[in-house]
């Protein structure tokens, strides 16, 4: 009986809310790890965030941000292992909500953001994503990643001006 108790409890102590589980889905398929593979990468920051308190270590001061670095760093390790560029498009499609579909160049765009983004080096790719698509400040992708600020400054604007290139290049902006 006290077994059972204790398994809600643990349940019911999920350490991610919906917010931030929803968060880190983004971030995991913003970096490319394909929709089947997504509830694999949020149990993963789970279980690394469990690992965390149960060795004794401070609890992160933003939660939220850490569980989307550890979420970034999972898809960097995803996308190292494989290839993506077939799979990009379909799932960028699938992570749009029907009413955001607004017409052939909305589609085009945001294909040519992801084919932008799969070209990226990973460094440039992830600062982005943590800045743009999980709204994290500078101050906070530097402190998570553990790099001075000025270097996340300067992956993104590299970033930034390489997708920017490749945007006018396709003649898509």
């Amino acid at each position: 009986m006290l077994r059972r108790k204790g398994r809600r409890a643990q349940e019911d102590d999920d350490p991610l809310d919906a917010a931030q589980e929803r968060r880190v889905r983004a971030v995991l398929a913003l970096g490319g790890v394909p929709q089947t593979d997504l509830p694999d990468g949020v149990q993963q920051v789970r279980l690394r965030l469990l690992e965390r308190a149960a060795s004794g270590k401070e609890a992160p001061r933003d939660v939220s941000a850490w569980a989307a670095v550890v979420a970034s760093n999972l898809a960097m390790d995803w996308h190292r292992a494989k290839r993506r560029q077939e799979r990009l498009g379909e799932r960028l499609a699938s992570l749009r909500q029907p009413e955001h579909l607004s017409g052939e160049d909305t589609r085009v765009l945001s294909l040519a953001v992801a084919r932008g983004l799969d070209e990226l080096p990973d460094a440039q790719r992830q600062v982005l994503v943590l800045r743009f698509y999980a709204d994290l400040p500078v101050r906070s992708i530097a402190d998570e990643l553990g790099v001075p600020e000025g270097t996340v400054k300067s992956r993104l604007h590299t970033a930034v001006r390489a997708l920017r290139a490749r945007l006018h290049e396709d003649e898509v902006v």
